[in-house]
């Protein structure tokens, strides 16, 4: 037998959307037996995290190895991010070491890829039986069926929904807990079809050849889960099970993993199971081969624009502790998004907050964020209690705030840049003189403080002669609220007649508008917002829009309408969810996603959402 022949071949399967629901992992409804005895016979690991809380970003790391932030507009949801030639994805070197590599069948990677020039079968067909005979595989199958939309319809529970802990972060409504108990289904599901392919691998005579990798895309669909940097957002499953011959690769069977670690190590395992030389641009260590250090690593994270609103967050999680800084505190965590509100579980927990029925804990979601937030998951596995600025955790704190600012800049953040910026990109950020990283965080970096002191810092940054230097000072301004923007109105005002960036003037127009009621300010907004701008703008424009009291937006009803009507369709979904707010017909049950828009069958759309048919035009727009 060659040395050819002596390689593992590599089924890896992943859950779309996918929390560690599973009774490996202590969760007492969950029923999959398949998942349980692979974890018998495998590593476990506990603490792994995702690269991102939403598919197509995290995606990207996947494929690449490379953090999205690292090339953007990968770090953004559902964006077309330019791959560097150099940058090549893990099948393409898995096929040049001899792989037959196949996905069946999600793609979503972010960029310009093209899946059938890196696989060797992309499709629903693609199987490891379609190799030539005695060729090594890497077959990935993506699971669909636990994909958020699986909970916006109700099958018969396999689980009480009476019986589910819910977090403290939830109020306690049949809608929420009818989405929990809808999941354990999908989730048991899920666990038939790898139980599936481990059977085809043993009918196959391949299951003592074959490393099994089981992970998700990224964390859970419930409500502060998918779109969000908590653990339920972030936490994936991950289970690798190698056979006998390929014991000396991974710890030995049952053993768990405590050490904190990130799937963007997935990609340079791949690669080291083959053979290969792993990149130097891939970010992760492989995951085969190594010692697990629990007080020492970590997993980074992140996240930009959410389908049609703005917001940066980054994250970092050790095997206790999670630490996020947010970038845009004075966004609400809860900003509605049309696709998410789709979930009954959302709707209902907004028409408890328009009720005025939610504790405190649970009402915090609609507001703005603190700028840090720092968490003992053990002590407060819901992430609800906020230790940052507590002296008690002072040397925590200041530890994981320093790791994430040199994760920063070692994978050199293009997340500060507005989406679709000339400077946008891994070479292009890196370009001399293009994007110095340093001095804009040194910016960015004051502004979760909300510190008035810092006032000076971006009112110096408003003079820089650096675009994205300039955009930083613009939000740290807003941040501060109306005390600022009044002590800075006379250099908000110059910066509106002169600044020829949107995204910095888009910034400084919402502070004139929201706290001096300025309406040229609300003019340049709702200039901005209309068509003839490219999307980002357009779209950052809806947003600031949508923090101003609906009542002072009816002059601009015809530009809202417009992007309500746009085929962009993050345009139409800001357009929408204001012009319904400005008439003041909005409720949490208003349709906001345009399914029509999507030009999928009638029957397509009825089988992926019940809440069809639908007539969720507002007057005046049609």
């Amino acid at each position: 037998m060659t040395a050819h022949d002596e390689r593992p071949n590599i089924l890896w399967i992943v859950s779309e959307d996918c929390p560690p629901r599973f009774g490996c992992y202590g969760d007492p409804h969950a029923t999959t037996p398949n998942l349980d005895a692979l974890a018998e016979r495998g590593v476990v690991f506990d603490h792994a995290y995702s690269a991102a809380p939403v598919c197509a970003p995290s995606r990207f790391a996947l494929i690449t190895g490379v953090a999205p932030e690292s090339n953007a507009p990968a770090n953004h949801m559902r964006a077309v991010a330019a791959k560097p030639a150099w940058m090549r994805t893990y099948p393409e070197i898995l096929r040049d070491l001899g792989y037959y590599c196949t996905n069946n069948a999600k793609t979503d990677y972010n960029a310009a890829i093209v899946p059938d020039d890196i696989w060797d079968e992309s499709s629903r067909q693609a199987h490891w039986s379609n190799r030539p005979d005695g060729t090594p595989f890497l077959a990935v199958f993506n699971y669909d069926g636990t994909h958020e939309s699986a909970v916006f319809a109700r099958d018969p529970f396999l689980v009480d929904p009476d019986d589910i802990r819910l977090p403290a972060y939830l109020p306690d409504t049949r809608p929420i807990r009818e989405d929990y108990a809808q999941y354990y289904k999908n989730v048991a599901e899920m666990d038939a079809f790898v139980g599936t392919l481990l059977a085809q691998l043993e009918e196959d005579g391949l299951l003592d050849r074959t490393i099994v990798i089981h992970t998700s895309d990224h964390g859970g669909v419930n409500p502060r889960s998918k779109r969000y940097c908590y653990d339920e957002g972030l936490h994936v499953p991950l289970i690798i099970s190698a056979p006998a011959r390929y014991a000396e690769l991974f710890p030995r069977p049952g053993t768990r993993i405590d050490a904190a670690v990130s799937t963007i190590r997935i990609p340079a395992t791949l690669v080291d199971l083959a053979g290969g030389e792993i990149p130097r641009y891939m970010q992760g260590r492989s995951l085969a081969r190594a010692e697990f250090d629990p007080a020492g690593e970590l997993a980074f994270a992140m996240r930009n624009r959410m389908d049609e609103r703005y917001d940066m967050t980054r994250t970092v999680r050790d095997a206790r502790y999670r630490y996020i800084r947010n970038y845009h505190p004075h966004r609400p965590y809860g900003q509605h998004q049309g696709f998410a509100w789709l979930a009954a579980g959302y709707r209902s927990w907004e028409t408890e907050h328009r009720a005025g029925q939610l504790i405190d804990v649970q009402s915090a979601f609609w507001h703005t964020k603190p700028g840090v937030e720092l968490y003992d998951t053990v002590d407060d596995p819901d992430q609800v209690r906020n230790l940052a600025g507590d002296p008690a955790y002072s040397d925590v704190e200041e530890r994981l705030a320093q790791a994430l600012r040199t994760h920063m800049l070692d994978v050199h953040d293009n997340g500060f840049l507005p989406e679709g910026s000339p400077t946008q990109g891994y070479d292009a950020s890196r370009a001399p003189g293009t994007y110095p990283l340093t001095r804009i965080l040194d910016v960015a970096d004051a502004v979760p403080r909300q510190d008035f002191a810092e006032l000076p810092r971006f009112v110096a940054a408003l003079n820089d002669s650096d675009v994205t230097v300039r955009r930083w000072g613009a939000i740290g301004v807003l941040t501060l609220g109306t005390a600022a923007a009044a002590r800075t109105e006379g250099l908000l005002r110059a910066i509106l007649e002169t600044e020829t960036d949107a995204f910095v003037t888009i910034p400084c127009a919402e502070a004139l508008a929201r706290y001096s009621a300025d309406t040229d300010a609300t003019e340049e907004l709702a200039r901005l917002a209309g068509p003839g701008h490219p999307g980002p703008v357009r779209i950052e424009a809806l947003n600031a829009l949508t923090q101003l009291e609906p009542d002072t937006l009816h002059p601009h009803h015809r530009v809202v309408a417009a992007a309500a009507d746009d085929e962009d369709e993050y345009v139409r979904g800001a357009g929408l969810y204001l012009l319904f707010q400005i008439e003041g017909t909005y409720t949490p049950e208003t349709l906001v996603f345009r399914w029509d828009k999507l030009g999928l069958p009638k029957k397509d759309l009825a089988a992926f959402n019940p809440r069809l048919p639908q007539d969720n035009a507002p007057k005046d727009s049609r």
